[in-house]
C-alpha cells in the first residue's frame, strides 16, 4: 500500500520500521517541526524523522498540517491510507477523508479506555493489570473512531510507565501490519467504541509527581512506577527536591504523621496514610541516582525526619 506515515516521538518509530520491513511502500513522513532541547538548546530531528531519513523517505514538518498548501501536497501523493502514531496535531475532516482507507492511528490503549494524550503512565498509576495497543479508524473526535484490531499485554508487578511504553510500541508495529492487511483485503471488522470508564488520560505535567504522603502506600507505589522515567515522582527532604525512583509497599499501621520517616537497618521506610513506602531508589538533588543502602550511608537520617517539607 501507498502509505502517509504521521507520527513524531520515539513510540511511533517501530511502526514506521514495521512498515517498511513488511513491504509497504512509505511515499513520505510527517513529523512535528524540529525543536530546541537541552541546556545548549540545539535543534534536534524528532525521532521519526532521524529514522525516515535512513529509510531515504521524503519528511514534511509542517506547523499546521491543515494547511491549504500541505493540504494539496497531500492530495497530489495519492496515498491508499495514512496511519497515525502520536503525531501530535488534531487532523480536519479533509484529512481524513482524503486516503482510499482513511487514516488508521495506532493507539497505546484498550480503546474506549485512556483515551487522551498519557494512556500508558495512567495505566500503570491506576493499577491496571493489562493493557494493549487498539488500531483505529480515525474520526473528528478525539481517539473516539471504531476499532479495528486490539492486542492485550499483562502488566508486570513492578511495571514502569517506561517499560510499558517500551513493550507497547513495539506492539503497535505488530498490529498496524495484521490491520493494514484486513483492510485493504476488505475483512477488517470495525467495532464502534462505547462509553469509556475512564476519564480522558490527560497529559503529564511535573508537578503532578509531588507525592502527598497522606495517600495509601499502594498508590504512592504505583505513581512512582507511572512516571518512571518522566516526570516522575518526587517529594523534598530538607528543602531539596528528593526523587522516588522504586519502592515497595509495607503493611502495617504506623503511630506517626504521613511522610514521617522510620529507618530499619538499610531500608529507609515512610508512613503514608495507608501503610509504609519502603524506598529502594531514589536520588537527591544535584547528586546521583542509587540504592537506598549506599544513600543512608552518605546522608544518614534520623528516625522521625518528614518529607515533603519545602
Amino acid at each position: 500500500m501507498r502509505i502517509v506515515f504521521m507520527g513524531t516521538p520515539d513510540f511511533s518509530v517501530p511502526t514506521l520500521e514495521a512498515l517498511v520491513k513488511g513491504g509497504h511502500q512509505v511515499i513520505a513522513a510527517v513529523t512535528q517541526p524540529d525543536k530546541p532541547k537541552g541546556r545548549g538548546k540545539a535543534v534536534l530531528m524528532t525521532p521519526v524523522k532521524e529514522k525516515a531519513l535512513e529509510y531515504s523517505i521524503p519528511v514534511y514538518q509542517p506547523v499546521k498540517v491543515r494547511d491549504p498548501e500541505f493540504m494539496e501536497i497531500l492530495r497530489e501523493m495519492k496515498p491508499d491510507v495514512m496511519v497515525v502514531v502520536a503525531f501530535g496535531q488534531i487532523l480536519p475532516k479533509a484529512l481524513l477523508e482524503l486516503p482510499k482507507y482513511g487514516c488508521v492511528n495506532v493507539h497505546a490503549s484498550l480503546l474506549p479506555k485512556y483515551r487522551g494524550a498519557a494512556p500508558i503512565q495512567w495505566a500503570v498509576i491506576d493499577g491496571e493489570t493489562v493493557s494493549g495497543v487498539t488500531t483505529m479508524l480515525m474520526d473528528e473526535g478525539l481517539d473516539t473512531g471504531d476499532m479495528l484490531e486490539v492486542k492485550e499485554i499483562p502488566l508486570d508487578e513492578k511495571e514502569t510507565g517506561g517499560s510499558l511504553f517500551d513493550k507497547l510500541s513495539m506492539l503497535g508495529g505488530e498490529l498496524i501490519l495484521s490491520t493494514l492487511e484486513k483492510l485493504e483485503n476488505g475483512t477488517i471488522t470495525r467495532t464502534p467504541q462505547g462509553e469509556s470508564t475512564t476519564g480522558y488520560a490527560k497529559m503529564l505535567s511535573k508537578s503532578m509527581g509531588e507525592i502527598d504522603w497522606t495517600g495509601s502506600a499502594v498508590q504512592i507505589e504505583r505513581l512512582v512506577r507511572g512516571l518512571n522515567p518522566w516526570p516522575s515522582a518526587y517529594t523534598f527532604l530538607k528543602g531539596k527536591t528528593l526523587k522516588i525512583w522504586a519502592a515497595d509497599v509495607v503493611k502495617g499501621e504506623g503511630a506517626g504523621a504521613p511522610g514521617q520517616v522510620k529507618k530499619e537497618k538499610e531500608r529507609l521506610l515512610v508512613e503514608t496514610g495507608d501503610g509504609f513506602l519502603s524506598i529502594t531508589e531514589l536520588q537527591l538533588e544535584g547528586k546521583k541516582r542509587m540504592d537506598t543502602a549506599a544513600f543512608l550511608r552518605g546522608f544518614p537520617l534520623e528516625d522521625g525526619m518528614v518529607l515533603g517539607d519545602k
